[in-house]
């Protein structure tokens, strides 16, 4: 395995085809003033010693010395040993709504959105605990798997949308059941972090609840949305309104927040219900819980040690430039000897 720290300077290869276009400019320019001057042939007899191919080696070398210098500064960094690790800290799954209901914008930007900002500025607190998430609309879908790695969460969090699930309407049942499913271990202390308008148009959520329960797992739950409501939009690909969700009567659809099941759902597993408008706000009462919850010992995992490389290429790269300042353009004696070009007559 292999990373790249600073691939940006990649950039710097364009300084490559400047110095070989330098060189022709160079070689050209030479050659123009010595026809100006004298005869070629004049010029080999004045200087037997001067080589035609050492110019050429001194330039690839040169170019080799400066792709050298570059790939140091980019950094490569290969992982060549394993470590055992061992964490303390608590298993959290994110489980997040995203029915078309959130893309209500009664909540700037909108109630996804204002989610994505909540949960990620939630990750941001975070030690060494170990996060999954969950999407769910009409039904829920496993977006990643648990993890300590914050920013692939983050991205992958950043990459949710209302198309992810093709059933639309809010299950919190099956909601539930598929982030109690995400705790492998039995003895780390387990929290659900549901998100959602409070909408629910399944089953209800009783059978999943008592399922946590059973398996001692919490869930904090955040209301995202306003009482009094708002349409849902419908936007084209540039981003623009065309329209709004409409019922079966043809009338305008109002999504409105509904705190009384969340509430339910936190309290029956001896958690909270934490209103989302305000972000600061949210983060303080989920830190609270946090503290509240006993931390345990993960099961030891294996990670990759990445070590940087950028000093071999660097030595490497001065290692060439010297041998470019001390390559004279004389020819060699033994490959004058060897003739290479025909250059001495019989």
């Amino acid at each position: 395995m292999f990373e790249l720290e600073s691939p940006k300077y990649f950039y710097l290869a364009a300084l490559i085809p400047i110095v070989v276009a330098l060189f022709l400019y160079n070689l050209f320019w030479k050659r123009s003033r010595q026809v100006a001057f004298a005869d070629m042939e004049l010029f080999k007899q004045l200087s037997p010693e001067k080589s035609r191919f050492k110019p050429v080696l001194k330039l690839v070398i040169l170019l080799l010395a400066l792709a050298c210098v570059i790939i140091s500064l980019v950094n490569p960094k290969m992982g060549t040993r394993m470590e055992t690790v061992k964490r303390q800290g608590i298993d959290i799954v994110f489980a997040i709504d995203i029915s078309k209901s959130m893309l209500a914008e009664d909540v700037a930007p909108n109630r996804l959105e204002k989610t994505k900002q909540l949960v990620s500025q939630i990750i941001n607190q975070l030690g060494n605990d170990r996060v999954g998430i969950v999407g769910y609309a009409g039904s829920a879908y496993p977006v990643l798997p648990m993890t300590t790695d914050y920013s692939i969460a983050k991205m992958y969090l950043q990459s949710m949308n209302t198309n992810m699930v093709s059933s639309q309407g809010t299950a919190f049942n099956d909601a539930i059941k598929l982030s109690v499913d995400y705790f492998d271990i039995k003895d780390t202390s387990k929290l659900i972090i549901l998100v959602s308008d409070g909408e629910d148009h399944g089953d209800g959520a009783e059978e999943a609840i008592e399922m946590a329960i059973d398996k001692g797992v919490r869930i904090l739950t955040i209301g995202v949305g306003t009482a009094k409501g708002a349409l849902i939009p419908l936007k084209d690909d540039k981003g623009t309104i065309v329209s709004y969700k409409k019922d079966q009567n043809g009338e305008n659809v109002i999504t409105k927040l509904y705190p009384e099941i969340l509430q339910n759902i936190a309290n029956k597993t001896k958690s909270k219900y934490i209103i989302g408008a305000s972000t600061k706000g949210v983060i303080d009462e989920v830190k609270k819980a946090l503290d509240a919850i006993e931390k345990t010992e993960f099961e030891s995992q294996q990670i990759a040690d990445f070590e940087s490389q950028y000093q071999w290429f660097l030595g490497l790269g001065f290692l060439l430039l010297l041998l470019d300042v001390f390559l004279l353009e004389k020819k060699t004696k033994w490959v004058q000897k060897l003739n290479l070009f025909n250059e001495k007559k019989s």
